[in-house]
């Protein structure tokens, strides 16, 4: 397993477990198979494991699986999906999640703590979804005035390690916070060879996964590159039901030539589009979103056989996926 720098959480492996397979919510998973590609995952070298209670099951089955002994070099990462609640309620929020997650993992502290909601400019007004923005995006006031020096209080207590933004919202607020003081230790950014953040996307302008992860590099900023397979949309076949609308069906059916590629490269999508993720300028750890020892496998695979050749990223990237 190769390694890099995470920013100030120092080295980690270039592959990160999510925790949205391994906790029941991406495809179906059985309980036990769960809980050994936690154990698989481990042996296989990767050393971050990307926890959140959203992932329903992940961190309790963290907690199942190594009973509060994390092993020599392993890392951990949980979120809060804050939303934007009254100000004076934002610290207790997040040390109320926070302290939830470590019971369930059974630690007693966490390498890296995410903002896991989205952060939105002051009076900006989202494409879709603008009515229940509270709920999922984090109004900048509250970032800025709240959230940051909680964060900082958390690191202080030695409750974190660390801590980040999801940069997969708006890119206008996303840059904004990676230039603010405190700067967060890291970001989540989009990572596929779509530039596509799919469903996630509730905005109209465009993405700038590409810039958003650049520019976390040149602050410092270690980056996870999430979405290399885009929520299923560049692998053989999506593994649950969608509606015909659904973005994430909608980049499913644009990847057709890519799929085609593969196929005359006799290789398997998913790994191909992990490997040009692996392959991405400023991406230090790519978070696999499998839900059993199969996958983990493939991806494994995959890592261990490099990067893409400069031929088949030039392939992939003439067939304009990315400029859709």
């Amino acid at each position: 397993m190769r390694t890099a720098t995470l920013g100030p959480l120092g080295e980690v492996s270039r592959l990160t477990l999510g925790g949205g397979g391994i906790g029941q919510i991406w495809g179906e998973n059985t309980k036990d198979e769960a809980l050994a590609t936690l154990a698989a995952a481990i042996d296989g070298g990767i050393t971050v494991l990307d926890a959140a209670p959203m992932y329903r099951n992940c961190e309790a089955f963290i907690g199942e699986v190594f009973g509060g002994r994390l092993p020599a070099g392993v890392k951990i990462t949980t979120k809060h999906q804050l939303g934007s609640p009254p100000a004076p309620e934002v610290g207790a929020r997040l040390e109320a999640s926070l302290a939830e997650s470590l019971a369930a993992m059974k630690l007693k502290r966490v390498d890296l703590f995410f903002l896991h909601s989205n952060i939105h400019l002051d009076g900006f007004s989202y494409a879709h979804g603008d009515a229940h923005k509270d709920a999922f995006s984090t109004a900048w006031s509250l970032y800025a005035d709240e959230v940051a020096p909680a964060m900082e209080r958390l690191k202080t207590q030695g409750r974190i390690g660390a801590w980040g933004i999801t940069g997969i919202g708006v890119p206008t607020a996303a840059l904004a916070a990676l230039d603010h003081s405190p700067r967060p230790d890291a970001v989540q950014a989009i990572a596929n060879l779509m530039d596509s953040p799919g469903a996630l996307r509730r905005y109209a302008e465009p993405a700038r996964p590409r810039e958003i992860a650049a520019a976390a590099k040149a602050r410092g900023i270690g980056v996870m590159g999430i979405r290399a397979v885009q929520a299923g949309a560049l692998t053989a076949g999506v593994d649950r039901p969608l509606s015909p609308n659904n973005p994430d069906n909608t980049d499913f059916a644009r990847a057709a030539g890519f799929r085609a590629l593969c196929v005359q490269w006799g290789e398997d999508p998913a790994v191909v589009a992990h490997r040009y993720a692996l392959g991405m300028p400023n991406i230090d750890t790519v978070v696999l979103g499998v839900k059993n020892r199969a996958e983990l496998t493939q991806c494994l695979a995959g890592e261990a056989a490099g990067p893409l050749e400069a031929a088949q990223v030039a392939a992939i990237d003439a067939l304009g996926l990315a400029k859709a």
